[in-house]
């Protein structure tokens, strides 16, 4: 017992005299309520629950399974789905609101905040999700085609060093 009682002690004077640039940095009020408010300007939230719904889209075929009865208990299922994630947004948004502190400046994310609120910030949030529906096509396809090359390359190179392939 007490020997383990010794290896607690030390861990905890292990951690407690780590470099502290390793640890998590606490953000000011001042750059919370300005990350705050960051997310606010640039509609987070109504980003996030204009996601969810099509996530709970992508998970349907794998619950369902192709089950018709289960799909549609699935569908009728999906408000109050929708209510318990809703539930969790605050605290994520909590979350969030820390990261963006760690990394900008009270000063650099009161630009943003502005940027969103001017006329091309409200035309940005407006078109974005049009943008990423857009950039998530093209990413397929930009995948799609470097898999073919991919795969086309590397199937002839292993012919080459004679695997019947």
């Amino acid at each position: 017992m007490a020997k383990n009682a010794w290896m607690v002690v030390c861990v905890l004077v292990v951690l407690l005299s780590w470099p502290g640039s390793a640890l998590p940095q606490t953000a000011s009020p001042q750059s919370l309520a300005a990350a705050k408010e960051l997310m606010i300007a640039s509609k987070m939230a109504d980003q996030i629950n204009t996601m969810l719904p099509a996530i709970m889209q992508q998970l349907k075929p794998l619950v369902a399974k192709g089950s018709p009865q289960v799909e549609r208990d699935f569908d009728a299922l999906m408000p109050a789905m929708m209510n318990v994630m809703n539930t969790h947004l605050d605290a994520f948004l909590d979350s969030g609101a820390q990261i963006y502190a760690r990394h900008f400046t009270a000063e650099e994310m009161q630009q943003v905040t502005n940027f969103y609120r001017s006329t091309t910030g409200q035309k940005f949030l407006q078109k974005q999700p049009e943008l990423v529906r857009e950039g998530i096509a093209l990413g397929q396809q930009f995948g799609q085609a470097i898999a073919r090359d991919v795969q086309g390359r590397m199937v002839e190179e292993l012919r080459k060093r004679g695997h019947p392939i």
